[in-house]
């Protein structure tokens, strides 16, 4: 089979060798942006007196023709024609006869295949940007439901002061928030055009290249023709965005995971989110939550990938840059369906209030409240600390709580402490102390929350 590019070449590879070399097998996930572009790339050279107006008519009804096709699925690509771009040259030819090839004229398949994934990755980053704002609207929704739910705060997985289910659930949403902003600004990275930079040097051709780039809704194009067709930091930038936030989601799937065990019995998964066992009939395994956890790590294994393709490449397209496109398809997908699976998992899940505020009356999660109680008397902290952490030994030595403790034992302990010490004891009281910027507060949160609504809207 004679190759588009063969005029140079006397012999031909081995089918095997083909099939090795050729990306169609993943690059027809961009068809749709490949045409995009080339219909804009047609209207350009019409506009420049390139091409005729009967010739750009014929080139454009035909991509049209194949877009549809597209669109429902109908066309069908071969290796043998290695990439999109030449599977779809190739359908067009066939379709409109040889002023198909005239479509090609300034331009490469370089700076075809970059802007392909410049409009890709525009179009999946607003999409994924949506789903963020969605679960960060589930958060706030199941955080107005729990503002006044206690639970136990962790440090080193250890239980530390008595919190609002809400104020941990509005972590998560200002963690998203930065992963918003992250993204916003990766978006302004991917809007440039690189069309028009040909293989690396420009073209002879006098094309308008601020033209196309209007035509694709781009806010500029690139500078420099090496760095046009060189640039994968648009997508790298991308990737290190989604692997942060596949990091926070990470971190919320182990909560998840955590909390509906019967250690702790704080949640209960919808059973629509969760899975059961082959062998163990009373199994409901927080399996969604897992996946993600585990996807976590295919996406950080593309960023790393890709960050390696392009460690020491030099200007400008290398074969290697084939590489940058399979692990950018799969953070698109996986980055989607976990906010997806998410949405659905926060909102359907239910909430044992009870449990979480009986495991903060069972612990000594209100010590620091003691010392606070004795510092505000006067006492220097680190004393008031040693006070203390002396009657959370007596307690565990004697099996009992703070609360449990007689008022005499606390009186022996230091003068300072006075009857209101158990309403200083109390976990609720505890929380709703905690109103500095930021803290747990019950009013603190609701400010919280009412903030983020704004954000939202």
């Amino acid at each position: 089979m004679k190759k588009l590019w063969g005029g140079r070449f006397t012999a031909s590879a081995e089918e095997w060798v083909d099939e090795f070399g050729a990306s169609i097998s993943f690059d027809q996930e961009l068809v749709l942006e490949d045409l995009q572009g080339s219909m804009a790339h047609a209207a350009m050279l019409e506009k420049c007196g390139i091409l005729t107006k009967d010739e750009a008519g014929t080139i454009i009804g035909g991509l049209k023709q194949l877009k549809e096709k597209a669109e429902k699925k109908e066309l069908e690509f071969s290796s043998k024609y290695e990439d999109i771009h030449l599977n779809l040259e190739k359908m067009l030819t066939e379709l409109v006869g040889p002023v198909g090839g005239k479509l090609h004229t300034a331009r490469s398949r370089n700076d075809q295949v970059a802007t392909d994934m410049h409009l890709y990755l525009k179009e999946q980053v607003s999409e994924i940007l949506a789903l963020i704002a969605e679960f960060q609207q589930t958060l706030v929704g199941k955080a107005e439901q729990h503002v006044e739910t206690i639970m136990p705060g962790y440090t080193h997985l250890q239980r530390a002061q008595p919190i609002s289910f809400a104020h941990h659930l509005m972590a998560y949403f200002w963690m998203l928030e930065r992963d918003k902003q992250r993204f916003k600004g990766a978006l302004e990275r991917i809007n440039i055009s690189p069309l028009g930079a040909g293989a690396l040097a420009g073209t002879t051709f006098p094309i308008d290249r601020e033209y196309t780039a209007e035509l694709l809704g781009f806010g500029g194009i690139y500078e420099n023709s090496l760095d046009a067709v060189s640039d994968r930091d648009f997508i790298i930038e991308f990737m290190s965005a989604s692997s942060m936030m596949m990091m926070h989601l990470s971190r919320l799937a182990e909560e998840i995971i955590l909390w509906s065990s019967q250690e702790f019995r704080f949640i209960e998964l919808d059973d629509t989110f969760a899975t059961g066992s082959s062998i163990m009939p009373q199994k409901k395994n927080p399996d969604m939550a897992e996946l993600i956890r585990g996807k976590t790590g295919r996406v950080y294994g593309g960023l790393v990938s890709l960050l390696t393709v392009l460690k020491g490449l030099p200007l400008a397209y290398n074969k290697d840059m084939q590489e940058d496109k399979e692990g950018m398809f799969d953070t698109v997908k996986t980055v989607k369906g976990s906010l997806k699976i998410f949405s659905g998992m926060v909102e359907t899940m239910t909430v044992n209030e009870q449990v979480m505020e009986e495991s903060v009356r069972k612990d000594f999660s209100n010590a620091t409240e003691l010392a606070d109680y004795l510092a505000a008397k006067g006492l220097p902290f680190r004393e008031a600390h040693e006070v203390v952490g002396k009657l959370v030994l007596d307690c565990i030595n004697r099996g009992c709580y703070l609360a449990d403790l007689p008022f005499e034992e606390y009186k022996a302990s230091s003068s300072l402490f006075e009857e209101d010490i158990y309403e200083a004891l109390n976990p609720r009281n505890a929380v709703i102390r905690r109103n500095s910027a930021g803290g747990t507060g019950f009013a603190e949160v609701t400010a919280q929350i009412n903030k983020a609504k704004k954000l939202l809207k």
